[in-house]
């Protein structure tokens, strides 16, 4: 074992393996998501316990602490999915649907209010994949070929992400990928506190964000008009860029100042809130759009490999239309109660959310390891929307059918999510603690952070943001890669003497942009369409915003250190 302790590059390379494993069974090898993590959990384990020497109890500890953690996790997801199964089911969701279509006939302001507003509003509000899946049918509904819907859902998965799910990737993701107890603590003693902190890093998140996504509607239309268009010209998307700009802009400085001032739950909800009427009234009144609509060609010219098995399914959401036409006021009604709710919520002032967390489950000392875990179901997003569903039940006048539908349907969604994420969180926090050991070394993380920062040098910011993105493409999450690699963001930035927040935001932006090619979402977009088998054409059209993103975000992320000498309080006191 005195090799393993003297050699940093070898405690790096094994503390990577079980990212390695994930990625060449996932995407080498293909295999699902179920099949994998189950495997690399009990690599991480084996590792742990092995090379580590960390005691089989502390790996017990840290493997319940991470089921305590995936259990807030499924609330949140089983919460956001019954909502919009509840909305489907009620027929909400399709006058929403129908209150879009007669907006305008040109294809590129369809897909920025569509795709880019509404899109990013239901990934706000129930992240997961959840935009892609809806918006796509809703798209071929109104005429788009499967593949270029699909492909466009798969955009959608950039700038919004981070702040999906009423947060989950920031109050989640990082806090479950961090040393919490340790940060907390550290931070206490310099008069700060972790709540602070992590405004700090919602703030950059939610700044860089907004300056790197204000361009994805243009990207949007471009790779649309080159791709799908009759002409396949770049320039077509191109010169719609007032328009696409006003897009851009109508949802990213609202979000950027709802991250700064009401913290991670509320950005992509309220930016697409007040982004939809002002683009809408725009579209409507011909502001900055173009003179001339454009189209597709006649789905008659179309190649085979644009089409879907089941190019009309948007046309199902219909089933379950009520024989009274809803109202778009009160098809949107629950959205917004879920907004206002949070927000009151979220007011230390009002003492509802004192109130709420007193229902807490919580565990302080687990199996005598000093690890604790715990999470308040009232409190989270997940309880909240499930408040909002009981009252949508009477405020839709929907039957007992209806909700139990909608129960059951988001009951097999959160099957098939909680059993990859029982193995993957607890995998994490495995790695996490497992700076707990005999051989007293580093934890894993922090051993992979030693060797890259040893690397690379001052110039590793730049590659942070690639480093989410890849952990986002291999699990098929924002917030799954925020767990596994925060701990590793920060650890890098603590050998480098740089700012802690500032490699956590760059991990979180960069994990959001990994989203637009995580073939799990692809999949789950893909089937909603069927367009499954046709994936690896989709990622071929979403690899270029990708990297458009993540280079971008790292060139910020080395100008907010290097050049404009931003800090936080534990960076202050590392460099004294």
């Amino acid at each position: 074992m005195e090799i393993i302790q003297e050699n940093i590059a070898l405690q790096a390379l094994l503390a990577f393996m079980p990212i390695l494993v994930s990625g060449i069974l996932l995407i080498g090898l293909r295999w699902s998501a179920k099949k994998t993590m189950p495997i690399v959990y009990l690599l991480a384990a084996v590792i742990a316990f092995f090379a580590w020497e960390m005691s089989f109890n502390r790996i017990m500890a840290s493997t319940i602490q991470g089921l305590v953690y995936t259990a807030a996790i499924l609330w949140i997801i089983f919460g956001a999915i019954l909502l919009l199964n509840t909305l489907k089911n009620s027929g909400a969701l399709v006058a929403i649907r129908s209150g879009f279509t007669n907006i305008s006939a040109d294809r590129r302001v369809q897909v920025i209010i569509i795709a880019w507003l509404f899109g990013s509003f239901i990934e706000g509000a129930a992240g997961f994949g959840t935009p892609a899946a809806i918006c796509a049918p809703l798209l071929v509904g109104l005429g788009f070929p499967a593949m270029a819907a699909v492909t466009m859902g798969m955009m959608i998965q950039s700038t919004p992400v981070s702040f999906g799910a009423v947060g989950t990737p920031i109050i989640i993701g990082i806090e479950g990928g961090l040393n919490h107890e340790k940060i907390s603590s550290d931070l206490i003693d310099l008069g700060s506190s972790w709540d602070q902190f992590l405004a700090i890093i919602t703030t950059e998140v939610a700044v860089t964000h907004a300056i790197v996504g204000t361009l994805i509607p243009l990207f949007m239309c471009a790779t649309m008009t080159r791709y799908f268009g009759k002409n396949r010209s770049w320039k077509e998307g191109f010169s719609i860029f007032p328009f696409a700009i006003l897009g851009g802009l109508a949802f990213t400085v609202p979000y950027a100042l709802t991250g700064i001032f009401l913290g991670p739950e509320f950005p992509s909800i309220i930016g697409a809130l007040i982004g939809l009427p002002i683009v809408v009234l725009a579209a409507k009144n011909n502001f900055l759009t173009p003179k001339t609509a454009w189209d597709f060609a006649p789905a008659s010219e179309w190649p085979a490999e644009w089409m879907g098995k089941l190019q009309v399914k948007a046309e199902e959401l219909s089933a379950a239309m009520p024989t009274k036409k809803m109202s778009l006021v009160k098809a949107w009604a629950p959205y917004l109660f879920v907004a206002i709710i949070l927000v009151l919520t979220r007011i230390d002032s009002l003492g509802i959310n004192t109130l709420l967390n007193k229902v807490k489950i919580h565990f302080i000392d687990i199996l005598g390891e000093g690890i604790k875990a715990d999470f308040a179901p009232l409190y989270l997003p997940g309880g909240i929307m499930i408040f909002v569903v009981l009252i949508t039940y009477f405020l839709h006048n929907m039957k007992a059918k209806q909700l139990t539908s909608a129960i059951s349907e988001s009951g097999k969604t959160l099957i098939d999510a909680g059993f990859v994420l029982v193995f993957t969180v607890p995998m994490v926090r495995v790695l996490i603690n497992s700076g707990v050991n005999d051989l007293e070394l580093t934890s894993m993380p922090v051993a992979m952070a030693e060797f890259a920062a040893n690397s690379v040098g001052e110039i590793y910011p730049l590659f942070a943001p690639t480093i989410g993105a890849l952990g986002a493409f291999i699990a098929g999450s924002n917030t799954v890669s925020n767990m596994m690699l925060s701990e590793f963001q920060f650890a890098a930035a603590r050998n480098l003497l740089m700012p802690g927040s500032i490699f956590i935001a760059l991990q979180a932006v960069g994990a959001a942009a990994g989203n637009m090619i995580a073939i799990h979402n692809v999949v789950a977009a893909a089937a909603t369409v069927g367009l499954l088998g046709k994936e690896g054409s989709v990622l071929r059209k979403t690899i270029l915003p990708t990297l458009y993103y993540v280079l971008l975000t790292g060139i910020i992320g080395l100008i907010m250190i290097l050049v404009l000498g931003i800090t936080d309080p534990l960076h202050q006191e590392l460099i004294k």
